[in-house]
């Protein structure tokens, strides 16, 4: 080799060295398996999260048929990992700053873009972001596992992806780029993109047909018209699960049964689990317990009831929080349930042998004023049910029983318990579906039932009124009561404002304002990010354009 040569493969190398150290900032794991090798810059489409050196052709999935059986994972393989690619964009960045974002997903269905989403910079750990180069994640999953994936593909569901998902077949196309924040958002090009026929089938006739009304509902049944076929295509998302997770929709109309459904098994003697729907059975109680003098008034205070200073974190300003402060999630304690980090969060509460004195002990945040920040708080509703507990006759249980129950007409629910065995006021009162409608009527009536005054008018009133606005950062633009939540439908040019009870799931008690309506709906979609957005759904371009003319 002359010199001429020697210099020129001097130079290569030296460029070589250059460039590799531009491109990498950190090392990935190296690529071995021969199916990565043979398919970088892909995303394929798998039954489970199979290991990459044990995927074969054959666990390839060419297409989906969307139904509850089915399972769905993805396997994107990088040429390199996200921190090298996002390396690539920004060079000056340091590793703890190219962290800081994360992968962007883009989902079409037949060509046509439904969702977007920047991956939030805490999906997946750091060390992970530096050296994967194949992202193995879960899209669907019977299983329910707590994991940011199946939230996403969720997501792209809620946000379009039902909607495009017509009966027939469809090609879903995945693209995964990187995206960095610093100095601001850029969007780096496709790591690995795939994609995936799905094929939605026709649900059958009988699953979409209109249940026809059994004898002995304990409702006057209505005669009133509504658009069948609205009610009838949201059965065949329920079917196709579409809308998934639904146990019941109950509509009573002008005080009477109208439509009556049950999916998935479930039927009009099915005890359903509402989760934080029964906090507002709470609120009932305590009307009626103040009606009938066992508590002076809902402006008393914790001070009347417990020996603060007994407890940990004493301060003054737990002696002057009122019940009403706890009815309004307006209390000053340090407790926020959508918070994970916060100390009162409910989670930190079940494991305890004693849910009240988790609740007592906590300290007050000086930073809120009682009725002017509201904050979701479990636990204070598990205070409340204590202190009825101790005031009125024979304990809780009884008296729900024969004060609320009884007058009802409702023999069949089943209340979970605290470690002490008292009513959970938490959530999670069991009842049917048409136990929950005659729960949504008594208000809906001012409080009366068949003739007979349940739940004093007054406090009705105070119930469903806007004692609190919710923080729209949170959970969106409305209103809160007395442990019941408010916001408002617009249909055309009609508006529906609402007061509900909510659960998680997807859990509601709809009472409207304007119209004659209350609307049950039960799910059990327990932890699922779809779960309200659903049930919103539903209410938006199903139910309340069928029934609410």
């Amino acid at each position: 080799m002359n010199i001429k040569h020697l210099l020129l493969a001097a130079l290569c190398f030296i460029a070589f060295k250059a460039s590799a150290q531009i491109t990498n900032i950190v090392a990935p794991a190296p690529i071995t398996a021969p199916i990565h090798h043979a398919n970088i810059g892909r995303i394929v489409f798998l039954n489970d999260t199979i290991p990459v050196t044990q995927i074969t052709d054959t666990d390839l999935v060419k297409e989906l048929v969307l139904n509850p059986k089915n399972n769905l994972s993805m396997c994107a393989f990088m040429g390199n990992s996200l921190t090298n690619y996002q390396h690539q964009m920004a060079p000056e960045l340091t590793v703890e700053q190219l962290n800081q974002g994360n992968f962007q997903f883009s989902f079409f269905i037949d060509d046509k873009l439904i969702y977007q989403e920047n991956l939030n910079k805490g999906a997946g750990y750091a060390y992970l972001k530096n050296s994967r180069t194949a992202l193995r994640i879960k899209l669907i999953s019977t299983l329910h596992e707590d994991m940011w994936s199946r939230y996403l593909f969720a997501r792209m569901m809620v946000r379009g992806g039902e909607d495009a998902l017509t009966t027939g077949t469809h090609t879903l196309r995945m693209e995964l780029r990187p995206y960095i924040t610093i100095p601001a958002l850029k969007v780096g090009d496709i790591i690995s993109k795939g994609d995936l026929k799905i094929i939605v089938q026709p649900a059958e006739v009988k699953d979409k047909e209109i249940q026809a009304i059994r004898p002995g509902s304990g409702w006057p049944l209505s005669t009133e018209l509504y658009d069948k076929k609205l009610i009838m295509a949201m059965n065949e998302k329920i079917a196709q699960n579409k809308f998934k997770n639904i146990s019941s929709v109950v509509v009573i109309k002008n005080g009477k049964l109208l439509i009556e459904e049950y999916f998935n098994g479930e039927g009009r003697d099915t005890l359903h689990d509402p989760r934080s729907v029964g906090k507002t059975f709470a609120g009932a109680v305590m009307g009626i317990a103040i009606k009938d003098g066992y508590i002076k008034s809902e402006q008393q205070t914790l001070g009347d009831f417990y020996s603060l200073k007994n407890y940990q974190n004493y301060s003054p300003k737990k002696d002057s929080i009122t019940i009403k402060s706890l009815l309004t999630m307006s209390s000053v304690f340090d407790a926020n349930d959508n918070d994970d980090d916060s100390p009162g969060n409910e989670n930190n509460m079940y494991p305890m042998e004693n849910w009240v004195k988790f609740a007592l002990d906590l300290k007050v945040d000086s930073s809120k004023r009682a009725y002017k920040s509201w904050n979701y708080f479990t636990a204070g509703i598990v205070v409340v049910g204590d202190i009825l507990n101790q005031k009125v006759p024979g304990g809780l249980d009884k008296y729900a029983d024969v004060k609320l129950f009884k007058p009802l007409g409702i023999s069949k629910y089943k209340w979970p318990y605290t470690p002490q065995h008292v009513p959970s006021t938490a959530g999670g009162v069991r009842l049917r579906a048409l136990d929950f409608a005659k729960f949504g009527q008594l208000y809906k009536n001012n409080g009366v039932w068949k003739g007979k005054q349940v739940i004093p008018k007054e406090w009705v009133a105070k119930s469903l009124t806007k004692q609190m606005a919710l923080p729209a950062d949170v959970v969106g633009p409305g209103n809160y009561g007395y442990l019941f939540w408010n916001k408002t439908y617009t249909i055309g040019d009609t508006a529906y404002e609402t007061w509900y009870c909510t659960g998680n799931g997807g859990n509601k008690i709809f009472i409207f304002k304007d119209q004659p309506l209350v609307v049950i709906i039960t799910a059990t979609a327990y932890n699922e990010s779809y779960a309200h957005p659903q049930a919103d759904k539903m209410m938006q371009q199903y139910i309340l354009p069928a029934v609410g003319k």
